[in-house]
């Protein structure tokens, strides 16, 4: 047990992954753009790829979000409890800006390098080589990133039955296909910390734009995090806090090292039982036998266990329960017990009704120096 409990994360390692996960994704996802001068293919599948990259390396941490408005529709889904989000933010946060200045640093090594308008941020309006509308890029954005989330939490269902190893692929070419119906219009967002850690860089012009690429990210992964379990069946009981709940999560709450059970953190109960809080006994499923009831030892009332052999009884109530009537006789008592008539000796007739000469009621039997009552003579 020990073994499992160091190997499950603690706050600082999701915080770390998500740190190096969301630099990850920047760095490389923009820093593509920048190299190639805006190339669709080479962008796209870049964004793509370090999503799946960065999930197998540290999705078992903390389930690969690099996101907030991931670990938004993760929360609203049941996933995640709401007293982590601000820990996966914060980090996501760090990630996207860290990203961002190793990038300003490194253009720097290009003869006549402006950031103003060149750190591959997001846009719109006359920002944008379309003159694409704004309303139209909010409601572009918002689309794109329901429909990632829909991807994500679809693909993270523990109903699911494709192979867990090809979570993080679906998610990153999902990705990458957002980016080549959208790069041209908004240089795609469905992520803050992706338009913040660059934005920031580029300019007034893009600082003042951010506004659109913060919103329309959190409003569609809100639309997918509340409407999945609506349209397609919550699966699993929802993680203790989630949701429309703000209680909070269990803070001993066990979580198994593997990337789908990041994604339904809880859901999968405590030390191998489903739904059972760590620590818990075990707890009887439907259909199954009820466990034999001890027994007392006829001598001090120890319980002792069934008798082997002895067959199981019915999934019903054990007589006695709450909800099942007492037994109409009681076993007779042990000999020896308070009670009990007195433990029969050898050559003593046993016939109900008759005593053994010597014992109370029995004048003709000798009691070994015991008070007898004689007939008078």
């Amino acid at each position: 047990m020990s073994d499992t409990v160091a190997d499950s994360p603690t706050t600082g390692q999701k915080f770390t992954a998500e740190t190096l996960g969301t630099f990850v994704l920047v760095f490389f996802g923009c820093g593509a753009a920048l190299i190639s001068g805006g190339d669709y293919v080479a962008t796209g599948l870049t964004f793509g790829l370090t999503v799946v990259v960065m999930a197998y390396a540290v999705g078992r941490v903390s389930g690969g979000h690099f996101n907030p408005a991931v670990t938004l529709g993760a929360v609203l889904g049941g996933r995640l409890p709401w007293n982590q989000v601000g820990i996966y933010m914060a980090a996501q946060l760090l990630g996207g800006l860290l990203a961002g200045a190793a990038l300003l640093g490194i253009m720097q090594g290009f003869p006549d390098f402006s950031a103003e308008g060149n750190m591959a941020q997001n846009f719109f309006g006359d920002q944008s080589a379309l003159d694409f509308a704004w309303w139209a890029a909010l409601l572009l954005e918002t689309l794109m990133t329901a429909v990632f989330l829909w991807v994500i939490l679809a693909v993270t269902d523990e109903r699911n039955e494709v192979n867990v190893a090809l979570g993080p692929l679906a998610i990153g070419l999902s990705l990458a296909m957002i980016h080549f119906a959208s790069m041209a219009a908004t240089g795609t967002s469905v992520n803050p910390a992706r338009s913040i850690g660059v934005g920031v860089f580029a300019g007034t012009d893009a600082i003042v734009q951010l506004w659109l690429f913060v919103l329309a990210p959190l409003l569609g992964a809100a639309i997918a995090g509340l409407t999945y379990p609506v349209l397609f069946g919550q699966g699993a009981t929802p993680v203790a806090g989630s949701g429309l709940s703000f209680g909070g999560g269990r803070k001993d709450q066990f979580v198994p090292g593997n990337y789908e059970a990041q994604w339904n953190q809880g859901q999968q109960g405590g030390w191998g039982q489903p739904g059972a809080a760590w620590g818990a006994p075990p707890q009887q499923q439907w259909g199954q036998p009820v466990p034999p009831q001890q027994q007392p030892d006829p001598a001090y009332g120890a319980p002792q266990g069934a008798p082997q052999g002895a067959p199981q009884s019915a999934p019903s109530a054990a007589p006695g329960q709450w909800g099942q009537p007492a037994p109409q006789q009681q076993p007779p008592a042990q000999p020896g017990q308070w009670g009990a008539p007195p433990a029969q000796q050898p050559g003593q007739p046993g016939q109900p009704g008759q005593s053994a000469p010597g014992h109370w009621g029995n004048p003709d039997g000798d009691d070994d120096g015991r008070t007898q009552v004689r007939r008078p003579d």
